[in-house]
């Protein structure tokens, strides 16, 4: 994947995202707890089928988990994030609010594009590529301020990419600052689990004091999710499956974006980039708001 690409398309997913809102005074009938915000979710536990059939979650007595409903409310009214968020749900460790200044939860997608050869798992070189996107996100960063957004810098590798031949699991994290979070750096810790028709990403969003936290508790995130019988990468039929056209290196840099950069479909990402979320670009805050339903501070 050439820098340009790379530039051009990480530029145009930062664009789609607004800066994470600023908590505002509102009129004191609008105004509600933490604890009536999660009364009004409702948290599941134990065997989970995800949205699609696609997979399974066999969530242990110390995770539960929100469907896409619920999981649009944390994201939007609760993290800051804007909507139409299309996920599958999210988890969210037990015994730790998702309002709470350690609360952090995983972001559940699926990208069907086809079946993702890990040919070249062996030929990425990492940190060029991280400088790539770094460089690409200080030229987005231009347009993101005349859009009137805040500017959000990729810091580094939290964790270096590294995937699992034998289990086809592909393991990173990023961190990233943003003049909105003065004192701590946000933390998006990604797992992509190959299939045989696409890829689950699990996105982890918290603050960068949680790495170690969040590295664990990730692997065992891991160990309960699974695709349904059939789906697997192993399943994958060369006859009758469609191939993606990009690798793994793409799925670090974003992969939709970078498969509708390849495909030279410009004109339909132009038209359709607000409807994709690439979680995976954009820290989250890991501090939320306490008090709920706040009228949106101009940005």
């Amino acid at each position: 994947m050439s820098k340009s690409t790379v530039s051009f398309f990480i530029s145009l997913a930062l664009l789609c995202f607004s800066a994470p809102v600023i908590a505002v005074d509102a009129a004191p009938e609008t105004r509600m707890t933490a604890e009536q915000f999660l009364a009004k979710l409702k948290f599941q536990q134990g065997k989970i089928n995800l949205p699609g059939g696609i997979a399974t979650l066999d969530l242990p007595t110390t995770f539960q988990y929100l469907d896409p409903a619920d999981s649009e409310r944390i994201l939007v009214e609760a993290w800051g994030n804007p909507p139409g968020n299309k996920t599958l749900g999210m988890i969210f460790p037990v015994g730790v609010s998702p309002l709470s200044e350690n609360g952090w939860g995983v972001v559940i997608t699926y990208q069907e594009d086809g079946h993702v050869k890990d040919d070249d798992a062996d030929k990425i070189k990492y940190d060029e590529l991280l400088k790539d996107m770094q460089e690409a996100m200080k030229e987005a960063n231009e347009q993101r301020v005349k859009q009137g957004y805040k500017a959000m810098n990729l810091v580094g590798w939290a964790e270096t990419p590294h995937y699992d031949k034998s289990s086809h699991k592909f393991y990173w994290a990023k961190e990233y600052a943003s003049d909105n979070h003065k004192g701590q750096n946000s933390l998006n810790y990604n797992i992509r689990v190959l299939g045989r028709k696409g890829v689950l990403v699990l996105n982890a969003v918290a603050g960068m004091k949680q790495i170690d936290e969040i590295k664990t508790e990730m692997r065992n995130v891991v160990a309960f999710t699974d695709f349904t019988s059939g789906n697997g990468y192993n399943d994958f039929n060369s006859g009758t499956d469609k191939v993606a056209e990009y690798g793994l290196a793409a799925l670090v840099a974003g992969g939709v974006a970078a498969k509708l950069g390849l495909f030279g479909k410009l004109f339909a990402f132009l038209l359709l980039f607000k409807k994709f979320v690439l979680i995976g670009v954009v820290a989250v805050g890991a501090g939320v708001y306490k008090l709920l339903g706040l009228r949106k501070k101009e940005q």
